[in-house]
């Protein structure tokens, strides 16, 4: 079973046209595309093409998260680390709801997807319009390899990326196998909380 809408290596989601990428997101989606999500789908695209250039890895757009029924936006495997990244397109602000949604979606990851178990996970979430935002990268207390929540905006996503690939370490995430790793929603690794 496909658990995202659209995933490819870094490479050739560069290669593909907007439309092509749009297209095959469109196409996995199960619902009708309302022009609200089209137009987020499109500026997320566009966003990504000028911050992934000099990178290698994977991307997946709107992958499935069972047990919570709910999608992340994009997940991104970059070196050492999966980045789980919550695009809120327009938004000035980092609200506590969205700041507990991509709190969420890390901490899912890492407790019931067991290729997400040992390798560092990077919360991110992108209020695109937001203004004087001071990125910060932290672990949590638990010291268990996930990263509190980063808040940033489109144009410091560049530098956010390349910090957290820094402060990572370790041994860079076979994407492909990554991919196949099992989602147990009842048998956790671990129980995490903040």
């Amino acid at each position: 079973m496909k658990r995202e809408y659209y995933s490819d290596t870094i490479k050739n989601f560069l290669k593909s046209s907007i439309d092509e990428v749009y297209g095959k997101i469109a196409q996995g989606s199960d619902f009708p595309v309302e022009l609200s999500q089209r137009s987020a789908w499109l500026e997320e695209i566009d966003i990504l093409r000028r911050v992934l250039a000099p990178h290698d890895g994977a991307v997946y757009f709107e992958y499935s998260i069972p047990r919570m029924g709910e999608r992340i936006d994009v997940v991104l495997i970059i070196g050492s680390v999966i980045f789980v990244l919550e695009f809120k397109t327009g938004a000035k602000e980092f609200t506590a709801t969205a700041i507990d949604q991509v709190t969420d979606y890390a901490l899912d990851l890492k407790n019931f997807h067991e290729t997400s178990h040992a390798p560092l996970i990077a919360p991110v979430l992108i209020a695109t319009r937001a203004s004087g935002v001071l990125p910060i990268i932290s672990m949590t207390p638990q010291n268990d390899r996930l990263l509190r929540p980063v808040r940033t905006n489109t144009e410091q996503l560049d530098e956010v990326i390349k910090n957290v690939l820094a402060f990572s370490g370790g041994e860079p995430i076979d994407w492909y196998e990554w991919r196949s790793g099992r989602y147990s929603p009842s048998a956790p690794k671990t129980c995490l909380s903040w």
